[in-house]
């Protein structure tokens, strides 16, 4: 990593999500790259712990709904308890419940939006203020296509990832002066648990839309980390990595 005046000399990553597929992917660039990681997890205790077994820096494992602030303070505390305060934020977590919005009940929609938009703003309150006393912090935000195009059958989900937008912005703008730079990633499809239960023709759909006709991997898109991480200078962006199809 590039040295800056007020990076930490050993940081620390907090990754939501870390269990699931693409989270798991974050993880293991994050320790490649010499970050000691808090892997979060809500209900998959056993694929956190399997994580972390192989990692090569200090980490360790933390749970809590994002969407219930007392269980994300609580979980923010052990994290800095443990390793220290949060240097770098990866919002990933996130659920789906798709289904035609006149037909979709009002505990599903609320659901979605306290995990995948309220508690991004949980865990981000409460990490910031360290990064912006520190001067240097980044927070990661996973967003997805469906928060840029429409997709028929998500309007909580594209909601949830297209209010995570606005919030990547506008807390770039409140934060850059500080050292602080809060981007987006928009991963495309792939095959993780969250979408195991899409229906074969939907998945077939989706392909035929694709310039690149394939779903990405997880190592595709944590890629990109070095990028985000190293850059004092870029801040508020959405970067695409969904084989073309918010282009189509």
């Amino acid at each position: 990593m590039i040295k800056t005046p007020n990076k930490p000399t050993a940081p620390i990553a907090l990754v939501t999500g870390g269990s699931g597929g693409l989270g798991q992917a974050l993880v293991v660039e994050l320790d490649r790259l010499g970050f000691r990681c808090a892997i979060h997890f809500n209900r998959d205790r056993a694929s956190a712990e399997k994580l972390q077994a192989n990692l090569q820096k200090e980490s360790l494992v933390v749970s809590g709904d994002l969407g219930r602030w007392e269980q994300v303070e609580a979980m923010h505390s052990e994290v800095e308890r443990s390793l220290g305060p949060v240097d770098v934020l990866i919002n990933n977590a996130a659920i789906r419940k798709d289904g035609l919005m006149a037909m979709q009940s009002p505990g599903d929609w609320r659901a979605v939006i306290e995990t995948n938009l309220l508690g991004p703003f949980h865990i981000t309150r409460l990490a910031l203020p360290h990064m912006l006393r520190q001067r240097w912090g980044r927070v990661i935000n996973i967003v997805s296509p469906s928060g840029i195009i429409a997709t028929p059958g998500q309007t909580a989900y594209g909601s949830s990832k297209s209010g995570l937008i606005g919030f990547t912005r506008t807390l770039a703008a409140e934060c850059g002066r500080r050292g602080v730079t809060v981007n987006a990633i928009s991963p495309g499809m792939m095959d993780t648990t969250m979408t195991a239960d899409l229906p074969a023709r939907v998945r077939a759909g989706m392909l035929d839309r694709l310039p690149i006709p394939r779903f990405t991997t997880g190592a595709e898109v944590a890629a990109a980390l070095p990028m985000f991480l190293d850059s004092d200078y870029m801040t508020g962006q959405v970067v695409s990595i969904d084989g073309g199809i918010s282009i189509t």
